[in-house]
């Protein structure tokens, strides 16, 4: 009789429980160190946004044990409640990382269960990286096979593989076994959800949060036995065939051979990643040709339809909506050329002058733009014409560079938080995490 074929859940459970720590190339892990100190930058400055105080009340209403710290709040609670909250936290500036395969943010929904687990069950920062490339790398193999038609049907895929990657990253810190990852990959996929309806809400963020403390809840019932359908991405009415995307065997057959965090792409603009390529490619031309702004009589960004999904708000009210209206982005790096966390209020998304040269930018659907490539055209008062082009994903920088870039990111969104000295400290402590035999160090000396 000939052996039966592993199913695809199968073989990403066997992946997630069987890789060995050591077959990992260290150049992954410091694209990994890199992805932490972006990751928790991000937390840091945006854990004063409204909905994590509503997240923190509810924690508070609910109760629980003080298992793992809340960033920046100086207090903690139970585990789940910890990778909600700040899994919502690092979303809520939409200035954290994406990855072309996870069709959206993963470190978001991997860190934050990652780190409470770590505090909660004393794992050390070796272990937590190892968790998080394996979990990176589940979640980007799943998400190359969901491909964009799982997107563009709707579903905020950041959330939706965001379960999957964080059960696949805690099963793989929990040590568990393939059977018990196969239970915890599908206690997380029958969970998946989230819907792009939402962005522009406090909705968005709570997606990241939600599915990383759905992902955790996942890996421990598993780890206690709690069972659920083994094939729950490939089977009969199971994730691909409710949600969109297929077994793709090119792609399965890449696991352990490659690792995904080198395509990374950090953000340095605070706002939905869809804006950047029509931002990097307006002010190219700007500057190429030398054009004041008054001379503009136009500006026509051709763009994909999924970034036009995403970020295709032509009259944004308030600075979230800001984050996701291309032109209001063009604008505003064309006016001030500030694109972090203090150009998205809702007094600069209402300025009048920013408002005036809104009117004069229009972004529009073209069907030879994918993902989150953009074409510019300025047509100038006087007649002329410029065209550029830009796809901020395929601009990755080397790491040595991200590195020094990230550094920066961080020290810009810490230091009014915690201070220069102590981000300093931090930062030196991230660069080497392998070292710190416990994230208590990290989460008790620096997070709290």
């Amino acid at each position: 009789m000939t052996e039966k074929t592993p199913g695809f859940t199968a073989r990403i459970a066997a992946f997630i429980a069987g890789t060995d720590a050591s077959s990992i190339p260290s150049w992954a892990y410091d694209h990994a160190r890199v992805a932490f100190m972006d990751w928790l930058g991000v937390t840091f400055a945006g854990k004063d946004d409204p909905l994590v105080h509503k997240l923190i009340d509810y924690a508070d209403l609910m109760g629980g044990r003080e298992q793992a710290t809340i960033i920046g709040h100086g207090m903690k609670k139970d585990v789940g409640s910890a990778a909600l909250i700040n899994g919502s936290a690092s979303h809520a500036l939409d200035y954290d990382d994406t990855l072309v395969s996870f069709l959206g943010h993963p470190s978001v929904t991997l860190f934050p269960s990652l780190l409470a687990l770590s505090e909660w069950k004393n794992f050390g920062g070796s272990d937590l990286l190892t968790a998080y490339l394996i979990g990176l790398q589940a979640g980007g193999t799943i998400g190359a096979c969901a491909s964009l038609d799982h997107y563009m049907a709707g579903w905020h895929a950041t959330s939706t593989l965001g379960y999957l990657a964080s059960a696949a990253g805690c099963a793989r810190l929990l040590g568990l076994d393939e059977q018990q990852t196969r239970y915890a990959l599908g206690i997380a996929g029958t969970q998946s959800s989230g819907l792009k309806r939402v962005f522009g809400t406090m909705c968005k963020p709570f997606h990241a949060g939600r599915s990383s403390q759905a992902g955790l809840m996942s890996a421990l019932l598993a780890g206690q036995g709690f069972t659920s359908a083994e094939d729950i991405l490939e089977g009969p009415q199971g994730f691909f065939e409710a949600l969109k995307g297929n077994v793709n065997e090119d792609i399965v057959g890449l696991l352990g051979l490659g690792w995904d965090v080198v395509n990374l792409s950090q953000k340095y603009h605070a706002s939905c990643h869809a804006t950047h390529s029509p931002m990097e490619a307006t002010l190219a031309l700007v500057q190429e040709h030398d054009s004041e702004i008054s001379r503009i009589r136009s500006i026509t960004v051709h763009s994909s339809r999924l970034a036009l999904d995403a970020a295709g708000k032509d009259k944004p009210r308030t600075g979230l909506e800001g984050k996701f209206s291309i032109p209001y982005c063009v604008a505003n790096v064309l006016l001030r050329g500030e694109t972090g966390m203090q150009a998205f209020t809702d007094e600069k998304v209402s300025d009048p002058e920013v408002q005036g040269l809104m009117k004069k930018i229009h972004a529009i659907h073209d069907p030879e733009m994918k993902a989150l490539e953009a074409t510019v055209e300025i047509e100038t008062t006087d007649g002329e014409t410029y065209q550029g082009f830009s796809d901020i994903l395929q601009q990755i920088p080397p790491l040595e560079i991200k590195r020094q870039r990230v550094r920066s990111k961080f020290a810009d969104l810490c230091e009014p938080v915690i201070g220069r000295e102590k981000t300093q400290s931090l930062a030196e402590r991230i660069e080497c995490l392998d070292e710190v035999l416990s994230l208590k160090e990290l989460t008790e000396g620096y997070l709290n």
